[in-house]
């Protein structure tokens, strides 16, 4: 069924028209600030708690379903920070035409789509063309962090990036159920109440690699109309 799509008039809205306009996120912002991205935001939860902690760090938060990216701007109108920008684009897409080399301090993951069938794995985000393109955009000592309810899909995604040499763990275990100070959103809350584990990884990218831009395969949901919906 087709997604219900409403306009969405919120200045931290970007549509990629004015992202392209504005050339890069810098002017959006209006500062050099370090950038840091939230892939599949949800409604907002997690890059609230984040941002507000991190001041000092601009944000994208992004996602591909309408009603959440309004619900993500209304939350963060809301909490009145003014450090984090929303859009409605593929992580993919962003990262390749937009934000390219050594652009982010940190990549945040939380709880993406699983599709749990064997046929539908192709489609996870994480993989390693994923893990390619974030290399290249990180920055020296940037972070990946990547957390999922679905214990396949948080044993796979560990076991890919342990085996990543250009990555080094920040723990002790390639995965860990142990959130620490990790924020976490009310989706990651409700399987917590049912003492269902949450998969965190967090991996930094290691210093003086030479990486060049990788191509970007043709994948799935690339791109959509730019109607600012």
């Amino acid at each position: 069924m087709p997604q219900r799509m409403t306009l969405i008039t919120s200045p931290i809205f970007i549509p990629e028209a004015r992202l392209k306009s504005a050339g890069n996120f810098n002017a959006l912002f209006g500062n050099n600030n370090p950038l840091a991205l939230e892939i599949g935001c949800g409604i907002g939860d997690f890059v609230v708690q984040i941002a507000a902690r991190h001041p000092e760090l601009n944000f994208i938060a992004i996602d591909i379903f309408n009603q959440g990216c309004r619900q993500t701007c209304n939350r963060i109108e809301r909490s009145g920070l003014t450090n984090i920008l929303m859009m409605r684009i593929e992580a993919r897409y962003l990262m390749h035409n937009y934000l390219g080399k050594d652009s982010l301090q940190a990549i945040y993951i939380n709880c993406p789509d699983p599709w749990p069938k064997k046929r539908q794995r192709k489609r996870r985000l994480l993989n390693q063309d994923f893990l390619d393109l974030s290399l290249y955009c990180l920055q020296d000592g940037g972070s990946l962090n990547f957390c999922t309810d679905f214990a396949d899909y948080g044993e796979s995604a560990a076991e890919l990036l342990n085996q990543e040499l250009r990555f080094e763990n920040l723990a002790s275990t390639p995965y860990t159920h142990n959130l620490g100070d990790y924020p976490i959103s009310k989706y990651m809350q409700r399987f917590l109440d049912l003492d269902q584990p949450i998969y965190l990884c967090r991996y930094r990218k290691k210093p003086g690699l030479k990486i060049d831009k990788p191509s970007l395969s043709k994948g799935f949901r690339l791109r959509w109309p730019q109607d600012n919906k």
